[in-house]
């Protein structure tokens, strides 16, 4: 398996500054895009094609939290995290109410597909403004909470370098991050979707 950190020149840690990560990316990338290889023998060109390519996959991979903690964890474990389907406790009340929303707006969207009278519609464009709303609301929340994880993947790099071997307590919790962030982006894009069909 490939050592994306490694490949970026990047420490194995949870957290990675965005910026940095970025320069790093782009000043690899440049040396090794296949356009500066136009003129080199076929061998030469094809090596630079798939260096590039990896370059572009470590760096899509480590600028999101969710899948750099996956492989950092994969490679720390040698091992794929387990998906669980159990829901976080903490995520109970969530679950809850991004499915009852979604099943809400899903109910309207039909109802607004039969609606032919033109005041009906007037109506059901106030009511689907309220519903973006709504929606609107809990993508906040959500976004706020996922903010609040990768505050706390920054605080944990200095556990994270002074853990060796790997404490048990600080890669269950990248593990529940990761399942954290799982959720979230499942909910953001479940939203984010009846927002689109709202618009239309």
């Amino acid at each position: 398996m490939t050592d994306y950190f490694a490949l970026l020149d990047e420490p194995r840690r949870p957290w990675l500054d965005a910026g940095g990560l970025k320069e790093k990316f782009l000043a690899l990338s440049a040396q090794a895009h296949p356009d500066r290889q136009h003129t080199a023998p076929d061998a030469d060109r094809h090596a630079a094609g798939r260096q590039f390519s990896e370059l572009n996959t470590a760096y899509n991979c480590l600028r999101d939290s969710r899948e750099r903690i996956r492989h950092l964890l994969e490679l720390e474990c040698g091992a794929r995290p387990k998906d669980i389907e159990r829901v976080p406790q903490e995520l109970l009340d969530y679950f809850a109410t991004v499915g009852g929303l979604c099943r809400s707006v899903d109910g309207f969207l039909v109802e607004r597909s039969q609606a032919t009278s033109p005041i009906l519609k007037v109506q059901l464009f106030e009511r689907g403004l309220e519903w973006t709303a709504k929606i609107n609301l809990l993508l906040k929340s959500i976004a706020d909470r996922r903010e609040a994880l990768e505050t706390e993947l920054k605080t944990m790099n200095t556990a994270w370098e002074s853990a060796t071997p790997r404490d048990k307590p600080v890669l269950e919790r990248l593990e529940a991050i990761l399942r954290l962030l799982g959720y979230y982006s499942r909910w953001t894009a479940q939203l984010q979707e009846r927002n689109a069909q709202l618009a239309i």
